[in-house]
Order: structure tokens, then sequence, then C-alpha cells
């Protein structure tokens, strides 16, 4: 049976089989090389041989224990499971005890939204400028007023029936092919509609898409990002506002009007009504300022 010093000495050879055949970074090796010593560590003096899964399962509590963040430890199981996949093949070991061990799931964090006033800020004020500016509102009207996603927001076409501003919605697939109609604000029409009148001179003969960039095709989601930032610099919004901020914001405005938590999971295409109910949390955070500004009993002397 191999013991603790053999381990040491597998690792450092699985390390150089590492640099010549898949040509890992230094940083990548060293980022093996630490989870192997971890993995050392906690068998103490039993053979590598010896891990099974309810052991290896065990290490990742105490690791999750100790402090180790999910992702890192994800990382961690990566290169345990890449290790003794090799020592199977190389080392004739008979069962890789990593397979199917998972980390811990890392906490979601909640979407940044824009404030109603900063939304306001961002989109209202001055509507003139050149066709550049008249299509950048028309994007941005619709992503906050809709919903969409960035994918689908690019996607869309002219005269294939899906814009329908007459009867104030479009119809987007989203995530899953899932085919979804979402309603469009005033606002959002108004915005479209100046558009399309200066597209026509804009978009590439032939070219499909309703929104176009610089050389007339298909507007890039990477585009719509960079313009979306320069323009809420321009209007003095602080911090990095990108366009799953306008999806997000409208979510958490759409449900603290209405507590409709169903017909917001609907328009945002979520399978699960679990990924919508993150917009309560947000709602209760507005709340518990409210109340911590105004409760005699809240505020801190």
């Amino acid at each position: 049976m191999r013991g603790h010093s053999d381990g040491a000495t597998l690792a450092r050879e699985y390390l150089g089989a590492l640099k010549s055949q898949r040509r890992l970074s230094p940083a990548t090796l060293r980022n093996y090389a630490h989870a192997m010593q971890m993995l050392l560590g906690l068998l103490e003096k039993q053979p590598l041989e010896s891990l099974d899964a309810a052991q290896a399962r065990r290490f990742v509590g105490t690791l999750h224990g100790e402090g180790l963040a999910p992702r890192t430890l994800a990382l961690t199981l990566s290169a345990w499971r890449g290790w003794y996949h090799w020592l199977a093949r190389q080392h004739g070991f008979k069962a890789n005890p990593l397979v199917g061990l998972r980390a811990p799931k890392a906490k979601r964090g909640l979407p940044k939204v824009l404030s109603v006033e900063a939304a306001q800020q961002l989109l209202d004020g001055d509507q003139g400028g050149g066709a550049d500016l008249v299509r950048d509102r028309a994007m941005f009207e619709l992503l906050y007023s809709s919903g969409l996603r960035l994918a689908e927001l690019v996607a869309l076409d002219v005269d294939d029936g899906r814009l329908d501003l007459r009867h104030a919605e479009v119809t987007v697939t989203g995530k899953g092919s899932k085919t979804r109609t979402v309603p469009i604000g005033a606002k959002a029409r108004e915005a479209i509609k100046a558009w399309i009148d200066q597209r026509q001179g804009i978009a590439a003969p032939g070219e499909k898409a309703l929104f176009v960039g610089a050389r007339g095709r298909r507007i890039s989601p990477a585009v719509v990002g960079a313009r979306l930032a320069a323009w809420a610099r321009r209007r003095g919004l602080a911090g990095r506002v990108h366009p799953h901020m306008l999806r997000h914001s409208f979510a958490s405005h759409v449900l603290q009007s209405s507590q409709d938590l169903r017909a917001v999971q609907e328009m945002l295409g979520h399978a699960s009504i679990s990924t919508t109910q993150v917009y309560t949390h947000l709602d209760f955070q507005a709340l518990a300022k409210v109340y911590d500004a105004a409760h005699p009993r809240a505020r801190k002397k």
C-alpha cells in the first residue's frame, strides 16, 4: 500500500504530467498542487487508495466548515477528481471516489437594481440627438419596459409580426427556446416608433434586425452594453449600469407595485417561480430601509 510519502511523489508526478501534456499555466499548476497538498493533509498517514466517497464527503464538509468558499471548494474537488482519474489510468487505482461529489452551492447574491428615481433619471430628459441616440433610447426603454434579456433584444427583427406596436406587445424566444409575449409601455412604443422612422436610412439592404449598428447590420450585445454604460454616465448615475440591470429593475418595480409574483414570472420567462422570488427579497430590503428610517424603536441613537 502506498503511504503519505508516496502520495507526495504521486502528486509531483501528476503535476509533471499536467505541465507537459496539458500545458497549464503556472498559476493553475499552483492551484492543483495546493489542492493535492490539502488532500494529503486531510488523509494524514492514510494511503491514497483508502479514500472512499463517504470520507471524501466528510473532507468537503471539513473544508467548508473552515471557511473555504463554495467556488474554491468546487475547484479543489475538480483537481482531486482529475488526480484520481489519472491515478486509475496510470497506477491502477480501482475507483474514483470523487465521481458525483459536488461542492456546496454558493449563496445567490441579490441582483442589483435601479431605484425608480434612478430609472427615471436614466431614461427621461433630452429627447434630441442623432440616429444612434434615438436607437439607444428605443433599446433601453424596451429593456426596462418589457424586461427583455439582452439576447432577446438584439434578436428582434422588423416586419416579422413579433413586434406589435398597435397592440403594445412583443413576442420573444428566450432560454430553452420558450416563447413568451410581454407588454410594451407607452414610452417604449414612442421611442421605438421614432427609431423605426430613422432606421430605414441606416440599415443595410436586406437587413432584418430591428436594431442595427453603425454598419447597418444587427447590433451586437457588447455594443448595447457599452452604449448603455456611456448613456448612464452622461446622466450622472453612479456605478456601472448594464442591460441585465434594466431587466432586474423592471421585475423589482413591477413586483413592488403589483405584488403579483406569478405575473412577473410569466413576463420574465422564468421556468421556476423560485427564480423570480429573489425579487421579493429586494422588495423586503426596500421596506426594511423605510422601517429603519421611520419606526421610533428602530432608529439608532
